[in-house]
């Protein structure tokens, strides 16, 4: 029977979210930031035009991220935002309603995917589908996750690093920290004030992560170090000021979160059988999701576990194409994604 209502996979990550339009691929790529009024709660801005608006806004709005460590911290915000995205892509006058496929942490309580599933059917879903983001970044990294072999991916997002083992189509062991991109970016704000006085806003930090930060010290003969000028407000005088910064000082900052994501993986190593430690061994660990885009993340994972890591082909939208992938191949993926 042909089916005319269209099939939605949704990346809700904590920094940005991502949409996956089946026989169209990803449509939609926007920040996870939504601006709503304080005093009748109603949504300005949603994406790209609420994230300009962080940090920046007047007392009768807010701006704010309403997905904490990947999961659901403000419901209601949550629920306007999948509504806003479903109508950018279907449209607002919807005739038939969407199949929808969102992705959740694979440590998430059931209560959190609960949540989940409920905003989506709110947001005008006809059915809701779950998947474990682990399992969705490999299928959407190529990861053949049938095979009755192992295979290892750390998807290492803003909110949160998930690690696992997946073989047979199933998640076999998995770790999860609540630390991603969002703890770097605080680690450096954290940094320059202590280091330097000087008190800097969450856009400003991430771009020091993106253009100078490191995971290790940066060798001289690769270029050395990057230098950047931070711009912010003296934490003595109230006055805005200017501060050079180098990436070692970054990497400096960053260490104990980048540690965090290490042991993420470390844990999983530790609890996996010895077949399936052995077919890592030979595969090494794929690397997927925004953070792992940080300059030598991949090199600290390898020396700190002596397992080669590589990063996938399009770490930042793996989550998003795996989950429109087994939306599209539901028959296959039905034992691995929950539904209501």
């Amino acid at each position: 029977m042909f089916n005319l209502s269209k099939r939605i996979g949704i990346d809700l990550g904590t920094a940005n979210s991502l949409v996956y339009l089946a026989g169209s691929g990803i449509v939609l790529n926007e920040p996870t930031v939504v601006a709503v009024t304080t005093d009748d709660n109603r949504v300005l801005a949603v994406g790209n035009e609420a994230k300009e608006m962080l940090g920046r806004t007047p007392g009768n709005i807010l701006a704010s991220r309403p997905m904490r460590d990947g999961v659901i911290a403000d419901y209601v915000i949550t629920e306007a935002m999948i509504r806003y995205f479903l109508d950018k892509v279907c449209g607002p006058s919807r005739l038939f309603k969407p199949e929808v496929m969102v992705c959740a942490p694979a440590g998430v309580t059931s209560v959190e995917k609960r949540a989940i599933l409920d905003a989506t059917l709110s947001a005008g879903a006809k059915v809701a589908f779950l998947i474990d983001e682990p399992l969705a970044a490999a299928i959407g990294a190529k990861i053949p996750i049938a095979n009755p072999s192992g295979n290892m991916i750390v998807d290492i997002g803003g909110g949160t690093t998930e690690a696992a083992v997946i073989c047979l189509g199933g998640v076999v062991v998995h770790n999860s920290v609540r630390v991603g991109g969002n703890k770097i970016d605080e680690a450096i704000q954290n940094y320059v004030r202590k280091k330097h006085n000087l008190i800097i806003g969450e856009r400003m930090a991430e771009e020091v992560k993106i253009k100078i930060g490191s995971a290790t010290p940066l060798r001289q003969d690769s270029g050395g170090q990057g230098k950047m000028e931070v711009r912010g407000r003296d934490s003595f005088s109230g006055l805005p000021r200017t501060v050079e910064i180098n990436s070692d000082e970054v990497t400096e900052a960053i260490s104990d979160v980048t540690q965090k994501i290490v042991g993420a993986a470390k844990g999983v190593l530790e609890q996996i059988p010895p077949e399936l430690a052995s077919d890592i061994i030979d595969k090494g660990i794929v690397m997927s999701g925004g953070t792992s885009l940080l300059r030598n993340l991949d090199k600290l994972l390898t020396d700190s576990l002596g397992v080669p890591a590589a990063l996938a082909e399009n770490p930042l939208f793996c989550v998003a194409l795996g989950t429109g992938m087994a939306l599209e191949n539901l028959d296959i993926y039905k034992r691995s994604v929950s539904k209501r």
